[in-house]
């Protein structure tokens, strides 16, 4: 499943985040850095399965992509975890 979010944060600060959560905060589900780029990152974690994590500049923004077959529950946990780009008065 794919999942995406935007966040105020930069893409550096989005995947070193990745990789403290996935590696501390998912008991009995840890996912550990397997490769990475600037503004993504692949994580492997239980049997093989994969997290792919993308963080790019948006504007002001950060447009944050995940996908996986088995994280889903740990990935949404994350996203949800990044903070929210402040609303822009109207």
């Amino acid at each position: 499943m794919v999942h995406e979010t935007l966040t105020s944060l930069d893409p550096a600060s989005v995947l070193t985040r990745a990789r403290t959560f996935f590696a501390e905060r998912v008991p009995g589900r840890a996912a550990f850095p397997e490769k990475e780029g600037p503004t993504w990152l692949t994580l492997r974690g239980q049997g093989g399965e994969e997290i792919a994590l993308a963080a790019r500049p948006d504007g002001r923004v950060t447009r944050v992509r995940a996908s996986t077959l088995l994280f889903d529950q740990g990935v949404e946990r994350f996203l949800a975890t990044l903070p929210r780009p402040a609303e822009e008065a109207a």
